[in-house]
């Protein structure tokens, strides 16, 4: 029968060992993701940006049609309850 102490020592190198995996799987896990993320993102592409934006300035606050819309939709549904 081994001793307490035996014991003791033996679970704490198991427990080390385990989380030394965990530690070293979750690092490879966090670069690989890294590593995929960055090999396919989306690169932008700023002559298409430019080319699509009008040359016109754009209008300051809500289309009346919108407000309008919005309005209709909140009375008929107050009106159904």
């Amino acid at each position: 029968m081994n001793s307490i102490t035996e014991q003791m020592i033996e679970a704490f190198g198991i427990m080390l060992l385990g989380m030394g995996l965990v530690f070293v799987f979750l690092t490879l896990l966090i670069l690989g993701i890294k590593l995929v993320a960055h090999k396919f993102a989306p690169q932008p592409i700023e002559h298409m940006a430019q080319a699509e934006q009008p040359d016109s300035t754009p209008t300051q606050g809500i289309d009346p049609l919108m407000v309008a819309v919005i309005t209709s939709a909140i009375h008929q549904y107050r009106a159904k309850a």
